[in-house]
């Protein structure tokens, strides 16, 4: 990047507001992680957005529960959830509290703390791999389920924060449908990366899960 960082803090009023204006504007901004190891800052270059209860592919569509209370605000937290009993996610949630949306954050550049995460992500064969989709990011930045309902709007001195960072060029922004997403939610182009930039994931569309058959039942 030829330009440094614009290191001033996100304010809340930049994650309340609709969820598809929030996350093409998250591309380019600084996430920071902050650990007792040490910090680490990673340029958000890919998210999807999901909007709650007009959206089949959120975890909010179908009403608030337990796991995903988080996601009704208020806006500037992070919802972070466990997936395939192996993972974790890091989102941000956004929009009027009380209305459920928020902005899964897939992919990004680490810009600072590389060696703090590349222990923690011992597949990648370089850099760009550190965070390159979902699950990578929040292993890389070390992200475990205790910060779900973090105010990334506290400060720099918090385990989470978001800086203004460097937005790319409005031309450089692509859009397509999301990740892994099935049914009625699948077409939805809510899927935001930075153009040509090495760190984002590769799209995969949703496969659905086979039914595996038991000789033993008659049914089967």
């Amino acid at each position: 990047m030829s330009e440094s960082p614009d290191r001033t803090p996100l304010p809340r009023s930049f994650f309340d507001r609709p969820v598809l204006e929030v996350a093409p504007d998250l591309l380019g901004r600084t996430l920071v992680r902050t650990t007792e190891e040490g910090r680490i800052e990673l340029r958000l270059t890919e998210v999807e957005a999901y909007a709650g209860a007009i959206d089949p592919g959120s975890h909010a569509f179908r009403g608030r529960t337990a796991r995903n209370a988080v996601m009704f605000g208020p806006p500037g937290h992070a919802y972070v959830y466990f997936t395939y009993g192996m993972w974790h996610c890091l989102n941000l949630v956004c929009g009027p509290e009380g209305e459920a949306s928020g902005v899964l954050l897939r992919a990004g550049e680490v810009l600072h703390g590389a060696d703090l995460a590349r222990p923690r992500r011992r597949p990648a064969r370089k850099d760009t791999e550190l965070a390159k989709g979902p699950a990578r990011l929040a292993t890389a930045l070390d992200v475990p389920g205790t910060l779900n309902g973090t105010d990334v709007c506290a400060g720099q001195d918090g385990p989470l924060a978001v800086l203004t960072g460097t937005p790319p060029s409005p031309s450089l922004i692509r859009s397509g449908p999301r990740t892994g997403v099935g049914g009625d939610g699948a077409g939805h182009p809510w899927r935001f990366w930075i153009a040509e930039d090495p760190t984002v994931s590769p799209y995969r569309p949703h496969t659905p899960r086979k039914r595996r058959l038991d000789p033993a039942r008659p049914d089967a």
